[in-house]
């Protein structure tokens, strides 16, 4: 299906500005539709002025549609619906005209001009589907007249409203709690729902009668202090505005919508939601997140405590033998500290990797005297998650120390370098499967691997521990191999779920 955007530059002349309130009202007419228990087409005239196209269609979530098949995209000849030129040519709504009957279903049909300063930019074909129609309640009949009200805005040019920004998947719709006030702000309807969502807050009356702006004050708790008069002055329906109410039991999304049909403030409509369920979860989400953040950030402390610990053992130790052990131990701890420093950062379980390595890779080669051999790193480890970053960061500290340790002489210099390549994994793994690989490299330019060496086999502490890492926990592989262009090739393939 071509997009409103498409339609628009191939078929029309509309310009950018035309285009931003075509996009402003079709983000606002689910409003309409379900106000109205009508489907919504937007035709607008061609460049050659011969046809309409259609742009956008809604259907209503308050009764059945009239179109099965989506609408989008259809030509129409000038002429073969009169409603549409009628409404175009005079800029009036126009409700003349016998039901149409589409597939054994009788639909009535209107027209609404959709005019911008002054110009008017194509029809909306409201069409109800009239097989379920029946005596309407108090409900129905405010719904209705209502979207009169709205659809003579459109007509006018001063709906939707220019600048407003609201998040149509947040905001409440009209099926969650509708509000009818006068033009003195005064409730003279509220449907069920809407009343369910005050007495949430804490009223214990009916609400047809009240001032809404001076309700909604009171209801809000003294503890809370004054009461914000963009609050008073949205639950009175003055403004277009959006913003939320809360009391000690309940929490309620308000959005206010001035009424104007006839460029005179008659009244306005509230549209509201009960958030107070979905406000309490956000609440304990933010909670868990804040504590989970503040328990990696004490585990990172409480590691580099370690790490100090035997950093000022070591410098006491007359063994070189032991003072390397130590050594050793406190950059293992520290790679682990690091993982945790990253993760009190954030606000779930996965990281950046690429940080982390050039963190790791800065604190190995501290050990490199003089400078002489230096790191670099390519390609990208991408986002991993905790369960992957804190092993693969102690296999890359193991790794690149073990490449310090045997690959350089005492007066030997070189380069390491590490390789990380993401790529998704061949299909068939079956459900719970690992989607990518990450396929870790690191080469060194050194002396090579000894006669004979088995790295499955060797017992040298830092091997045993990748081995353990990689193959036990991670389940990827691990193999070591000679370089191409001498030195020592060390490939690790890692299964990653997708973050």
């Amino acid at each position: 299906m071509p997009s409103l955007n498409e339609l628009v530059r191939h078929h029309t002349n509309l310009d950018s500005a035309d285009v931003e309130w075509i996009h402003l009202l079709v983000s606002e007419w689910q409003l309409l539709s379900d106000l109205s228990f009508a489907d919504l087409v937007l035709w607008v005239p061609t460049r050659d002025g011969t046809r309409y196209v259609s742009l956008a269609q809604m259907r209503p979530n308050t009764g059945p549609t009239s179109y099965q098949d989506d609408m989008v995209g259809h030509l129409v000849p000038r002429g073969r619906r009169p409603m549409l030129d009628i409404a175009l040519d005079e800029g009036r709504i126009v409700r003349e005209g016998d039901p149409e009957w589409r597939e054994d279903v009788p639909v009535r049909v209107e027209s609404i001009p959709v005019r911008r300063e002054g110009r008017v930019l194509g029809v909306i074909a409201r069409n109800t589907n009239l097989l379920t129609v029946r005596t309407p309640s108090r409900l129905e009949l405010t719904y209705l007249q209502s979207a009169s009200d709205l659809a003579q805005m459109i007509a006018a040019g001063t709906f939707p409203f220019p600048g407003e920004q609201v998040d149509m998947d947040a905001s409440p719709r009209a099926g969650d709690g509708l509000i009818r006030l006068d033009a003195d702000g005064v409730v003279t309807y509220a449907s069920p729902n809407a009343l369910s969502a005050y007495h949430r807050l804490g009223l214990a009356t009916d609400m047809v009668g009240l001032h809404l702006g001076k309700t909604t004050a009171e209801l809000a708790p003294p503890s809370r202090g004054p009461v914000d008069e963009a609050m008073v002055k949205l639950a009175s329906g003055w403004a277009p505005r959006q913003a939320e109410v809360e009391s000690v039991e309940g929490v309620v999304q308000l959005r206010a919508i001035p009424l104007k049909p006839k460029g005179v403030h008659i009244g306005s409509l509230v549209l509201l939601r009960d958030v107070t369920e979905l406000r309490r979860r956000e609440r304990e989400l933010m909670t868990k997140d804040a504590t989970i953040r503040e328990i990696h950030h004490r585990v990172k402390n409480n590691l580099q405590t370690v790490a100090a610990l035997l950093r000022l053992q070591s410098r006491r130790m007359d063994s070189d033998a032991a003072r390397g052990a130590l050594d050793e131990a406190v950059r293992r701890v520290g790679s682990i500290a690091i993982v945790h420093e990253t993760l009190s950062q954030n606000l779930d379980e996965h990281v950046a990797f690429d940080e982390i390595a050039d963190r790791v890779l800065a604190m190995v080669m501290e050990l490199s005297q003089d400078g002489r051999v230096t790191a670099r790193r390519s390609g990208s480890f991408g986002i991993l998650s905790a369960d992957v970053a804190t092993p693969l960061a102690m296999v890359l500290t193991e790794i690149l120390q073990n490449a310090l340790e045997h690959a350089y002489g005492p007066k030997a210099g070189g380069t390491v370098e590490v390789s990380a390549v993401r790529a998704r994994m061949p299909a068939g793994g079956g459900p719970g499967k690992p989607e990518e690989q990450l396929l870790i490299t690191v080469t060194d330019d050194g002396v090579g691997l000894p006669e004979g060496f088995d790295p499955k086999t060797a017992g040298n502490l830092g091997l045993q521990i990748v081995r353990t890492l990689v193959v036990g926990e991670l389940g990827g592989g691990f193999d070591m191999v000679p370089a191409e262009a001498g030195g020592t090739r060390v490939v690790l393939e890692v299964p990653v779920h997708r973050a």
